[in-house]
C-alpha cells in the first residue's frame, strides 16, 4: 500500500513538472521511435505464498496445526531488458532475470500458539517475463503506462525443504504500472508490479522424513504471490 501510494505521488509530481517545464526541450526527443532497445534492471520484491489449510494435520497431542505467512521479507531481483516496439503506444518486453528471496511459513495451533521457528523457504529464481507495455501520451520527459503478461520462474533453491517437499517450476500472470522518466543521456523507469502464480507449489509426496508427515498433511495447497519495486535502465 505504501509502494502504491509512492507511485501516484511520483505520478502527480512528473505531471505538475511537465506542465511547468513546457517550455523547456525535452530529453532523449528519438528515444520511443527506435524500433529495439536495450537496458537492465534492478528491483526489490516480497515473496508470498496464499496458504490453503486443510485441517488434517495434527500434533502427537491430537491438536490441528494451521500454516500461515506472517511476516514478509524484502528480496532482490536485476535482470536484462529487451523491447520491441509494436506500434507508437505499445511495447513487446522479454525481461529475464534472476530475483532472491525468502517466505517464512509459521505453523499455528487452535489456541494461537505459534511454533517457535517458522519453516523458511530461500528461492533463487532465474525468470523469464514476456510483457506488454501500452504507453500513455509523453508529458515532456515523463510518460505513465501499466504493463501485462505472462512469467515462467525455476527456483534453483531447493526442491526439498525441512518439513515441506515443494516443486521448483512455476507459471505467474504478472500485471502492473509505472512511469518512464526521459533523463539527460538514458531513461529511468519505476515500475510497480505483482505477479500471481498460477500453480500448486506443495508436493503432496512429502519429504519422506519421519515426523515432517503432519506439515505436508496441514496443507492443501501453496500458490505464490511477488510484489515488486523495479528500476529500469535503458
Amino acid at each position: 500500500m505504501r509502494a502504491s501510494i509512492l507511485l501516484l505521488c511520483l505520478l502527480f509530481s512528473f505531471n505538475l513538472f511537465a506542465q511547468r517545464d513546457k517550455k523547456k526541450v525535452a530529453n532523449l526527443r528519438s528515444f520511443d521511435e527506435r524500433p529495439l532497445h536495450f537496458g537492465f534492471l534492478i528491483g526489490f520484491n516480497t515473496m508470498d505464498f496464499r496458504v490453503y489449510n486443510s485441517g488434517a494435520g495434527v500434533k502427537p497431542d491430537g491438536s490441528p496445526i494451521y500454516g500461515e505467512v506472517i511476516q514478509l521479507k524484502p528480496g532482490l531481483n536485476i535482470g536484462i531488458v529487451s523491447s520491441y516496439r509494436l506500434r507508437k503506444d505499445l511495447n513487446l518486453r522479454f525481461l529475464p532475470g534472476i530475483s532472491f528471496g525468502q517466505r517464512d511459513i509459521s505453523f499455528i495451533d487452535e489456541n494461537g500458539v505459534i511454533e517457535e521457528e517458522p519453516l523458511k523457504i530461500k528461492s533463487t529464481f532465474l525468470e523469464f517475463p514476456l510483457l506488454l507495455k501500452y504507453n500513455a501520451l509523453r508529458m515532456h520527459n515523463a510518460k505513465p503506462y501499466i504493463i501485462a503478461g505472462v512469467n515462467a520462474r525455476y527456483d534453483l533453491a531447493k526442491n526439498k525443504q525441512d518439513r515441506l517437499l515443494l516443486k521448483s517450476l512455476d507459471g505467474y500472470i504478472e500485471a502492473g504500472a509505472g512511469v518512464d522518466m526521459y533523463l539527460a543521456y538514458f531513461r529511468l523507469s519505476i515500475e510497480l508490479k505483482t505477479s500471481i502464480g498460477l500453480l500448486d507449489m506443495l508436493d503432496p509426496k512429502g519429504t519422506g522424513e519421519p515426523g515432517d508427515e503432519i506439515y505436508t498433511n496441514a496443507l492443501d495447497g501453496l500458490k505464490s504471490r511477488l510484489f515488486c519495486l523495479t528500476f529500469y535502465f535503458e
